[in-house]
């Protein structure tokens, strides 16, 4: 009897013992298992069925841009649920609040002693290069060399030879009639040189880069007495930071944020995607400056395969002007170089704590290995948005191959997000954050990706977990990195030559205090133009 009892116990534990690790087993595919969107509580869905996107042929990017609605997972990771109960407790309001603005408005106008432009001495000619903002401010800068040297500045021509070889002129990215009326009382500018000076011989100069008003009123000013046209065969860097008079300085401001508007179709469509992303809620604007152009020159290859790695390469060694070719990828990032990955993305946006429905407008082209790289942020994140999501083919064909165009389309919306993140310290992201700046301190939130890297990578060793240390960690590092006020950094102490001028912020970076003052102060004015 005694055998039978213990064969019966030994028969209930075995079965006990099945039924638990199956219980287990179905756990553990629950977990993994994606459920139909059917099956799941739908985003609200917000914009007209007419943007949806069931087969994009109008962008060369991935499937992840192509749906209106992201897919929709059964669950957020562990570390993103908990912080959205932090959200719901009160943090989200922080989260999304602007620093202080401490009073500060723009101060563009004139000083007294300001006069019309004087007779011109000849005409300047302008090649923009580079991408948009390159070009952007290049061409601010042209504006007050003009102004310096007593110029009549013919409306520049834009790069077409550049990366992105877009065949855009000027008209079709910015207002030409609204510049040229805008800048009347500062620079004469016509549209095109005068019949009888086509042919006329010009005097072809790479001006000196972050060059102050004595090399254009000495060195410059002298080409006159031979030459009739002066030709600058680039347009970025060209003038000094800063130690220029005031006048000067605001004009340069007056150029960017109140003459050089879009062209009016730009404008619009631009509102338009402002107003589509605002039916979400308030917006995140993030610069995923993980292209396939800024990788290859930057050489920066995490979280890439080593084809992918290769194919980069390749294009770093054809492309001619670019002079750096051999790059050790790792030293790259860890000296904070290299553009955050979509996936670091993901963490560092979890740490601040941005719960998982948080509107996201991408503000990028390509994203290079589309799906397979957009995963992990998609995850934590799967209202992403951008320009294919939010409108039409029918209303973007305009657009379409035109790269500069494109871009001004991010641009407006990033600077009229709620919080703008750049991903990578480039041109876009430094123009965003001067003019977000200019129109009230915004909230522009820097990565400190040096300090990122660190953590993340920490995360990928197992010696620090997703959670409450690694959130503190990010939002102690960045308390102070969020756009307040604060007056433009000049050079690195020790560096001398052109170093000493490249680290230096750049002017339009951070307009202050040129641009902007205090609303106590005597010497200002209340124009806050937006574009």
């Amino acid at each position: 009897m005694q055998k039978k009892r213990w064969r019966k116990v030994s028969i209930v534990r075995k079965m006990l013992t099945f039924a638990i690790t199956a219980i287990a087993l179905m756990a553990l595919l629950y977990v993994h298992i994606q459920f139909p969107a059917s099956e799941v509580t739908k985003l609200p869905d917000k914009l007209p069925t007419q943007h949806e996107f069931s087969s994009q042929k109008l962008s060369r990017e991935r499937s992840w841009i192509q749906e209106l609605a992201p897919p929709h997972l059964p669950k957020a990771p562990l570390a993103a649920r908990k912080l959205d109960v932090a959200s719901r407790n009160g943090s989200l309001e922080k989260l999304w609040k602007p620093p202080p603005n401490r009073d500060h408005v723009p101060c563009v106008a004139a000083s007294p002693l300001y006069t019309p432009p004087p007779e011109s001495r000849g005409y300047l000619l302008v090649h923009a290069n580079g991408g948009l903002n390159q070009m952007r401010a290049g061409i601010c800068d042209m504006v007050a060399v003009a102004r310096i040297i007593n110029a009549t500045l013919v409306i520049p021509e834009l790069d077409k030879r550049s990366f992105w070889q877009d065949s855009s002129n000027f008209s079709d990215v910015f207002d030409e009639d609204h510049f040229i009326i805008s800048l009347k009382n500062d620079v004469n500018v016509v549209k095109k040189l005068p019949k009888e000076l086509a042919s006329a011989t010009k005097a072809v100069k790479n001006f000196r880069s972050w060059s102050g008003v004595d090399y254009y009123e000495e060195e410059i000013a002298r080409l006159w007495d031979e030459y009739q046209i002066i030709r600058a065969a680039k347009s970025d860097s060209r003038l000094a930071n800063n130690n220029l008079p005031p006048d000067i300085q605001k004009l340069r401001c007056r150029a960017c944020y109140e003459a050089l508007r879009f062209a009016p179709k730009i404008e619009a469509m631009g509102k338009m995607l402002v107003d589509r992303m605002r039916s979400y809620g308030p917006y995140i604007a993030l610069h995923l400056r993980f292209e396939k152009d800024m990788l290859a020159f930057s050489g920066c290859t995490h979280d890439l395969s080593p084809e992918e790695a290769e194919e980069l390469k390749a294009i770093r060694e054809n492309t001619k002007w670019w002079k750096v070719k051999e790059i050790d990828p790792v030293e790259q990032r860890s000296k904070g170089y290299c553009p955050l990955t979509p996936r670091e993305v993901g963490l560092f946006l979890s740490g601040l704590g941005f719960p998982s429905n948080t509107p996201i407008y991408i503000a990028a082209g390509e994203i290079y290995g589309g799906d397979s790289h957009m995963s992990d942020l998609l995850l934590r994140y799967p209202l992403l948005m951008n320009k294919e999501k939010l409108a039409s083919i029918e209303e973007l064909e305009p657009f379409v191959n035109h790269a500069s165009q494109l871009a001004a389309l991010d641009y407006i919306v990033s600077v009229e997000s709620d919080i703008f993140i750049p991903t990578y310290s480039g041109n876009m992201a430094r123009a965003v954050e001067g003019h977000r700046r200019f129109l009230g301190h915004r909230k522009t939130i820097s990565p400190d990706r040096r300090t990122l890297v660190r953590l993340f990578d920490k995360i990928d060793q197992g010696t620090m977990k997703e959670g409450k240390n690694l959130s503190n960690r990010i939002i102690e590092t960045h308390r102070r990195r969020q756009g307040s006020p604060r007056k433009r950094k000049g050079p690195i102490s020790g560096t001398k030559g052109t170093d000493r001028f490249r680290s230096e912020e750049a002017f339009y970076v951070n307009p202050l205090p040129d641009c902007l003052c205090r609303k106590e102060s005597s010497y200002m004015n209340n124009s806050q133009s937006i574009r």
